[in-house]
């Protein structure tokens, strides 16, 4: 009779818990936000379906119960609730009214990820700085790394979400030889070479394409800093020479008119920057604001839009953050001037004087440009270091990259191959 009881309260006990949820909250109760999106990504690779419930306590998670998940929970010292199954239908009724901004997006499947850097081909140190390249591996996200070889070989279809690394797709080796290394641009030249360019920007210009066509066939592009400013500009130069002496021959005297806007996806009505003794910019796409502020000043922020969950449901979870000001960083492409951005591309985060975090559409693919190198990065003079995330689990400037990351795991449109 013990014995019976005993079973019978196993059976209970395994029912219920089959029957409760996961909460994984991302408010500011949420001890590690970064840690979060990456257990979210390894449960949808595993093919365990995750809710994205937006607007309800910053973003937050909601999974099947099971103690393997409470385990990865504790192991990676991510904040959880548990909740049952009746207090769980309940929440996601109230978030379906429509009275309220929130909703409950489903997520299925783990985006492949691929991230275009030069570390692919050379040991240059400033590439260890790359934000996505930090977040990724802080955040347990698995990825691949290309670079121009693999693009040219037509490897882009392998993948659903493409992050350009901080680059410099003019061809100009991003206007800075001391940052770029010597290895970089022998390799950069021999690629060319072997794939029949004669010059290094004719090379990049034939990259830029392909993710074009990437992106247009329904994958999802992510780029930063000088990666978005100077995508735009080579596609709207195709065909003109905007590089001095690096190439062997001079600037096309028309190349400023010579730009077709119409090509680019951002940005638009720029005027290039073609006097090789103004630094390391490549056009006025790039905002001047905060370039000249204090590396230490921290009061100074941009603000992210308020969207319907229910309506405008890709931005609203672009967007999702336990905060709503967040922190100006900068970048050799600190933000985007607002005169400049496409009125087809709409503005996630802004401040007073520029844009920072746009989103588009190319064909059946998206895409996101957000200005500035590193959400946590500190300067001054001397080399720039890697940031430590142990020290910023709930950087709501790095969030914002992961919310790219989930985003493609909740859309139902495949990708063209």
């Amino acid at each position: 009779m013990k014995k019976t009881s005993i079973l019978l309260l196993l059976v209970l006990f395994a029912r219920i818990s089959l029957a409760n949820q996961i909460l994984i909250p991302m408010d500011k109760s949420q001890t590690n936000h970064l840690k979060a999106y990456g257990l979210a990504y390894i449960l949808l690779k595993g093919d365990i379906d995750v809710e994205w419930l937006l607007n309800y306590r910053g973003g937050s998670f909601k999974v099947q119960y099971s103690k393997s998940i409470e385990n990865e929970c504790k192991l990676r010292a991510i904040s959880y609730e548990i909740m049952s199954e009746a207090a769980s239908a309940q929440l996601n009724n109230e978030i379906s009214n429509p009275s309220i901004n929130m909703d409950v997006v489903k997520l299925h499947k783990a985006a492949k990820i691929a991230v275009y850097s030069p570390i692919k081909i050379s040991p240059a140190e400033f590439e260890n700085t790359d934000a996505v390249l930090l977040v990724l591996k802080y955040a347990e996200i698995p990825f691949e790394v290309i670079y121009d070889e693999e693009i040219l070989k037509g490897e882009l279809p392998k993948y659903d979400w493409l992050h350009l690394h901080h680059e410099d797709f003019t061809g100009q080796f991003g206007k800075n030889l001391r940052r770029t290394s010597q290895e970089d641009i022998k390799a950069q030249e021999a690629i060319a070479n072997r794939f029949g360019y004669t010059k290094v920007p004719q090379m990049k210009l034939a990259v830029a394409k392909l993710i074009k066509e990437f992106c247009a066939g329904g994958g999802f592009l992510f780029a930063m800093c000088s990666g978005a400013e100077t995508f735009d500009i080579a596609l709207a130069a195709e065909g003109v020479d905007i590089v001095d002496n690096l190439d062997g021959d001079g600037i096309d005297p028309d190349a400023q008119s010579k730009l077709d806007f119409e090509k680019t996806f951002a940005f638009h009505n720029f005027k290039l920057q073609l006097d090789e003794y103004e630094g390391m910019n490549f056009s006025d796409i790039n905002s001047s604001a905060g370039r000249y502020r204090s590396w230490g000043e921290n009061d100074v922020y941009f603000s992210l839009f308020d969207f319907s969950a229910k309506w405008d449901v890709i931005p609203a979870m672009l967007v999702q953050n336990h905060e709503n000001l967040i922190r100006e960083f900068f970048g050799q492409t600190t933000a985007f001037s607002k005169y400049t951005v496409k009125p087809s591309a709409l503005v996630m985060g802004t401040s007073s004087s520029s844009d920072r975090y746009i989103y588009g559409e190319m064909g059946r693919g998206q895409w996101t440009f957000y200005g500035g190198h590193d959400p946590e990065g500190r300067g001054g003079g001397g080399r720039r270091m890697p940031t430590d995330l142990n020290l910023y689990p709930n950087s709501p400037g790095y969030r914002l990259i992961l919310n790219n990351i989930l985003f493609p795991s909740a859309r139902k449109k495949k990708r063209k191959t």
